[in-house]
């Protein structure tokens, strides 16, 4: 019987970034050995144990086989023959493909370390294709390591794209899909999850609501940047350079989607892509299974994000009716979130991308004092149903009446 670590502890080492979790495999044992010795078992499709002390898992070396389609239909070995090394030779790419021993001794007999030195993403075998799991996974990595100056091999791409080709996308569950793309969007640079799909040929197979954003033309003069994709990607990348939560930036990769069905007869304008946007985002977030509170944000985001940024211009009458439609006074950080999402909007095209915008802060500070107003001497009056209503939209009218301000001049 002997342990190996294995995968993303070994690799994150190698590149010199701290890792959390270990992950164990063990060979020359059965389950019966491992229960022997104090091993707890909890894996369901194959057998997972376990330590009886440090309670981290521990997995017997196994071989795959494809016998359906999806990432799902696969048959495990986990015979005691098993080798290290054959354990190895299931996993994605080359740099997860590596062990190390009790000695600290390397296993990599597909020249893991390698290509962490060259900054290549590169699949172990062929039998990448029989997972399209896989597909999503590299996509990620690519977002997670661009920072560090990696890409996906060209022989790998060209791999995606056979799978795409294949249909085996179709046979990915949603909230497999989800799981993938909300690690993505946390990652460094979340936009390389998208445009690495596409270069890949799968962005118009796995998202088209985003793919049919690139090429689509925008006002030179407010969008530099001019292609729609271009710029929503330049979003979601200002998003997590500020920091901003999964939700938020996932408010970014959507707010613009609806500009993907603009009349061409009115491009390069885009009236109308808020509404239009939001049946496609309420659509994508169905498909995906997206938790309700990002696809709330998003919706929101989609049909009200231009508000945000003409905050200064609307009348008070207005702002309280937009504050009223955005739920403030039952979700007021959920607008918050909005905010920021609208910066992102904001600073993520060419030449603007530090440039101020106070109209975030400005919408922020008003809503906070909203929904900070006591109105108890309104609700203590003795009037009620519309009666009620209305003196209390009275109410917070004047107040907001007294704390407009006016938009500060530009420098």
């Amino acid at each position: 019987m002997k342990i190996y670590r294995v995968g993303g502890i070994v690799r994150d080492r190698l590149l010199g970034i701290d890792a959390q979790d270990t992950d164990w495999v063990v060979t020359g044992a059965t389950p019966e050995q491992m229960v022997e010795q104090g091993y707890k078992p909890i894996g369901k499709d194959f057998p997972v144990f376990l330590h009886p002390d440090s309670r981290e898992e521990y997995a017997l070396a196994r071989t795959e086989r494809k016998v359906a389609r999806g990432y799902a239909g696969f048959r495990f070995n986990t015979d005691p023959s098993i080798t290290i090394e054959q354990d190895l030779a299931r996993r994605d790419l080359t740099i997860n493909a590596i062990a190390e021993d009790e000695h600290g001794n390397y296993i990599d007999p597909f020249n893991g370390r390698q290509d962490i030195e060259q900054k290549i993403l590169r699949h172990v075998s062929p039998a990448f294709v029989e997972d399209p799991l896989r597909v999503l996974r590299v996509a990620r990595f690519a977002a997670r390591f661009h920072h560090l100056g990696f890409r996906i091999a060209d022989e790998t791409c060209e791999l995606v794209r056979q799978i795409g080709k294949s249909g085996e996308l179709d046979a990915l569950v949603p909230e497999r899909v989800w799981v993938e793309m909300d690690k993505a969007l946390g990652e460094i640079d979340p936009q390389i999850f998208f445009t690495s799909l596409r270069d890949c040929g799968v962005l118009n197979i796995l998202f088209p609501e985003i793919d049919a954003l690139f090429g689509v033309p925008q006002t030179a003069k407010y969008h530099p940047e001019v292609d729609t994709g271009v710029h929503v990607m330049m979003v979601l990348k200002k998003a997590a350079e500020l920091g901003y939560d999964q939700e938020t930036r996932f408010a970014a990769l959507t707010h613009d989607l609806g500009k993907a069905t603009t009349p061409p007869d009115i491009l390069p304008s885009h009236h109308g892509h808020e509404q239009r946007g939001v049946k496609i985002t309420r659509r994508f977030c169905q498909k995906w299974r997206v938790p309700k509170a990002t696809t709330e944000l998003a919706l929101m985001t989609c049909e009200y994000h231009t508000h945000i940024h003409r905050i200064y211009e609307m009348k008070p009458s207005t702002i309280l009716k937009f504050f009223s439609q955005c739920h403030i006074f039952r979700r007021p950080q959920r607008f918050y979130q909005m905010t920021r999402a609208s910066i992102a909007d904001a600073r993520g095209r060419l030449h603007f991308e530090n440039d101020p915008y106070p109209q975030a802060d400005y919408a922020w500070r008003l809503v906070q004092q909203l929904v900070a107003l006591d109105t108890s001497p309104i609700t203590s009056s003795g009037k009620q149903g519309k009666a009620m209503g209305q003196a209390i939209y009275d109410y917070r009218l004047d107040f907001l009446k007294s704390i407009i301000e006016p938009e500060p001049e530009k420098s």
